[in-house]
């Protein structure tokens, strides 16, 4: 998996449990089986409770899950450890039902950045942002005032060579650190994020850290996302793909095929799992 073997990860941290979501045990992780609205009422009541240390949260998809395989072991048990992890993508769904431990709906990246960010607006509470390109941030600032108004904003544009445990790591935490926000999004896809967030959540000085990948995209309207049929039908990956396909196949066509054999995997533990009662 590339760029985590050079990863140095602390202990996975204590699960905490100011919000208490129930959880069910799928493909090694604990996934919070709750609907995107009381998600999103709990996150943003947590932020604005100015809850600390800070909670990170993870939403794995397939690609995730299949990527998780390759992964270090130290890297998979951090992942494991996050506060609250949220299935984003309809497959991860219906895997679910079909091993017999139902999510109600899937609770994405892209839905949660939205959500919370038009509530943060509404109260202003301070938000940062880990992601964008070097150079775009006077124009992302103009588009977070025009679609998130009245919300303070600290926004960080690492560089592509970004080490989440480097120089570029510490300055984000900083700037977090000077700003106190509720709530974190950082948007340097899987695994940078994920890397950056906990090595730094016992010293940050905010509320919620989400990684959330290319999310900023879509809520700043730079990316179109699916129709909500196709969102409903599963096939969000079918529109990303055909908007962008030379960047995504590998996500989809060659990670996204080895998911039937995660599945089938699990599908074998729970047959197991039934033999020996």
């Amino acid at each position: 998996m590339e760029g985590i073997s050079a990863m140095q990860t602390q202990a996975a941290p204590a699960r905490l449990n100011a919000t208490a979501f129930p959880t069910v045990p799928l493909f090694g992780l604990d996934i919070c089986a709750v609907r995107f609205d009381e998600t999103a009422d709990a996150l943003f009541a947590c932020a604005s409770a100015g809850a600390r240390p800070a909670r990170v949260i993870v939403t794995p998809n397939v690609d995730h899950l299949v990527r998780l395989q390759d992964a270090p072991a130290e890297f998979t048990e951090t992942y494991r450890g996050a506060d609250y992890i949220f299935a984003d993508g309809m497959p991860v769904v219906w895997a679910s039902r079909l091993l017999g431990r139902p999510l109600p709906e899937r609770v994405t990246g892209a839905d949660l950045f939205v959500a919370l960010a038009q509530q943060a607006s509404q109260a202003g509470m301070p938000v940062t942002v880990i992601g964008g390109m070097p150079g775009q941030e006077e124009m992302l600032r103009a588009a977070f005032t025009r679609v998130y108004p009245g919300m303070p904003l600290e926004l960080f544009c690492p560089s592509m060579q970004f080490d989440p445990l480097g120089a570029e790591g510490i300055e984000a935490r900083n700037r977090i650190n000077r700003q106190r926000p509720g709530i974190v999004f950082v948007c340097l896809g899987m695994p940078k994020q994920e890397r950056w967030a906990f090595a730094w959540q016992q010293q940050l000085d905010a509320s919620l850290v989400l990684c959330v990948g290319a999310a900023m995209d879509f809520a700043l309207g730079f990316k179109r996302r699916a129709p909500l049929w196709m969102q409903k039908a599963g096939l969000e990956w079918f529109w990303r793909l055909a908007s962008e396909p030379h960047r995504l196949w590998r996500r989809y066509i060659m990670r996204g095929s080895r998911f039937v054999g995660l599945l089938a995997r699990e599908l074998r533990k729970n047959h197991k799992g039934k033999a020996g009662r």
